[in-house]
């Protein structure tokens, strides 16, 4: 049961490590620090979200209450989103499409983790 201790801590440290990173580079354009098309940041946007995707694959839910399994789904339905965020940043370069895509992932990842606790908190009482 350690090593799935450990494998969850991982997923966690790098869903938290990618979403950060997702955030400094989403919002740096905002404050005119670096130029929104620069090649570096779209990789490090990238980068980002491979992270969350990777965590959120690994820290699957292996419970028994079908309610929570789904909203691990999607939660890694919100991680792919980001990552189609990042593709938009490559593909249509000086628009801001990627925004969609990153907005609607952070809607389902506050759904869904809003949802979770409150499962969470129902089925301990």
């Amino acid at each position: 049961m350690a090593t799935q201790d450990n494998r969850t801590r991982n997923a966690n440290v790098l869903v938290a490590l990618g979403l950060l990173v997702m955030v400094v580079m989403a919002v740096m354009p905002l404050f005119n620090l670096f130029d929104a098309n620069s090649e570096w940041m779209r990789w490090v946007f990238a980068a980002g979200a491979a992270l969350v995707l990777v965590g959120r694959v690994m820290g699957t839910y292996r419970g028994s209450s079908l309610r929570i399994k789904r909203l691990h789904r999607i939660l890694i339905s919100s991680a792919v989103l980001y990552c189609a965020s990042a593709l938009l940043m490559f593909l249509s370069r000086g628009t801001n499409d990627w925004v969609a895509f990153l907005l609607a992932g952070l809607v389902m990842q506050i759904y869904a983790s809003w949802m979770i606790d409150y499962e969470s908190k129902k089925t301990e009482k």
